[in-house]
């Protein structure tokens, strides 16, 4: 009977105790990665199914970054970032994720990470009306070591205390921007798996800009601007070129099977090729690697062909290797590619030695029919600069036009 009771009073007090609350984690949450000293927030959706499958992706105002590879180990997360190197591991808290941010290409590149639910990439501190930080900049950014400059174009559109937009440099765009501005100051920042950027600016009484530029772990630049609509780049087709003594682009590297290939190979005689210089680890060439698929999808039997020159982040073939064929795969792309090195500029200049140099990750190279070099573009402004992105590919698409029709 003492036996009976205790059993009973075991259920009962089993009955009383407070289930471990479920947490759901399908919604919007608000990731925040702690870098220099400041938090660079971005925002998340993330879908739970039935089946225990986890979806995600990144949200950079109009873009979205499909995450499908999550797994759910016991009370944590592993997320793969993309086709990059690069994972978010995170535990599973009350109404928070907690954890860490790794690059595993880099050494010692790990940052602590944290997601709360929510849809407010920047909290308001100031509750003052905005300034407007709306139209077009011309920006130096300053490097504090060295004090290197690099100039550039930032393009704002900014609704009440709502603002996006993006900064055009000589070697590419920063995509998209989506941030505040409250009283004087404004805020950016945006999150692509790789790039981890956030901006602070402050308008002056004599309406320039004062800024900080941090990115990821430890690189910080400060920035000045003033207005005018005028403000232009060097044109990116003059900034790569050919030595003198040099007459075309020549260059033999492997693919992905360890076979010998080069420009003298007979399949691309006769067509109009173009030569890409990638990395799979850099956003701007993903942005290039989505539009020339497309692209060469729509015109592969127009006589032309695609090669992308590889540079990665470790010197070791099946490393590389392994990163273009998850990029392959992701997007699902038809053209060729070759392991050409890695993705020190310096090196990689090495391997290209008819260039000046190789200035920017991607660099597009066009050589017409008759093996001639026809011009080289340096950098990308892809489709998170608007405008600039659609006379691009205006000007592309006429280029190729006419030099597929000689």
């Amino acid at each position: 009977m003492k036996k009976l009771y205790l059993f009973s009073l075991l259920l009962v007090l089993f009955a009383c105790s407070p289930e471990k609350k479920k947490i759901e984690l399908s919604g919007k949450w608000i990731g925040e990665i702690s870098m220099q000293g400041k938090i660079m927030p971005f925002e998340m959706k993330i879908q739970e199914k039935q089946d225990g499958e986890i979806l995600a992706s990144i949200i950079n105002g109009e873009e979205e970054i499909e995450l499908n590879e999550i797994e759910k180990r016991n009370d944590s997360l592993h997320i793969p970032l993309h086709i990059f190197d690069i994972s978010i591991d995170v535990k599973i808290g009350n109404n928070v994720l907690a954890g860490t941010y790794t690059k595993h290409y880099e050494a010692d590149y790990v940052l602590p990470i944290t997601f709360h639910k929510g849809d407010t990439r920047f909290k308001s501190d100031l509750n003052e009306e905005p300034a407007d930080f709306s139209g077009k900049w011309e920006v130096t950014f300053i490097e504090p070591k060295e004090q290197d400059t690099t100039e550039a174009v930032g393009i704002f559109e900014q609704n009440g205390s709502n603002i996006k937009g993006t900064f055009l440099t000589p070697l590419g765009d920063y995509r998209y921007l989506v941030g505040i501005a409250e009283g004087n100051q404004m805020k950016l920042s945006t999150f692509d798996g790789n790039h981890a950027f956030l901006f602070e600016a402050e308008l002056q009484p004599d309406n320039t800009l004062k800024g900080h530029f941090y990115s990821g772990k430890d690189w910080y630049e400060s920035w000045t601007a003033f207005r005018n609509e005028d403000a232009e780049l060097p044109h990116p087709d003059s900034l790569t070129y050919l030595k003198k003594g040099y007459d075309n682009i020549y260059f033999s590297f492997p693919n992905l099977e360890g076979e010998k290939v080069s420009l003298q190979d007979e399949k691309y005689q006769d067509k109009v090729v173009i030569v890409q210089i990638f990395g799979t680890w850099c956003p701007n060439c993903m942005d290039e690697t989505k539009f020339l698929t497309k692209w060469y999808d729509e015109n592969k039997d127009r006589g032309v062909e695609i090669i992308g020159l590889a540079y990665e982040a470790k010197d070791d073939f099946e490393y590389a290797k392994s990163r273009v064929e998850k990029m392959i795969k992701k997007y699902d792309v038809k053209y060729d590619f070759l392991i050409a090195g890695t993705n020190d500029k310096e090196e990689a200049s090495k391997t290209l030695p008819m260039l000046n140099r190789v200035i920017s990750f991607p660099t597009m190279i066009i050589i017409d029919k008759n093996g001639e070099l026809v011009n080289i573009h340096t950098g990308f402004n892809g489709p998170g600069t608007g405008k600039y992105y659609e006379e691009f590919v205006e000007d592309f698409n006429a280029k190729m036009d006419s030099l597929l029709s000689e």
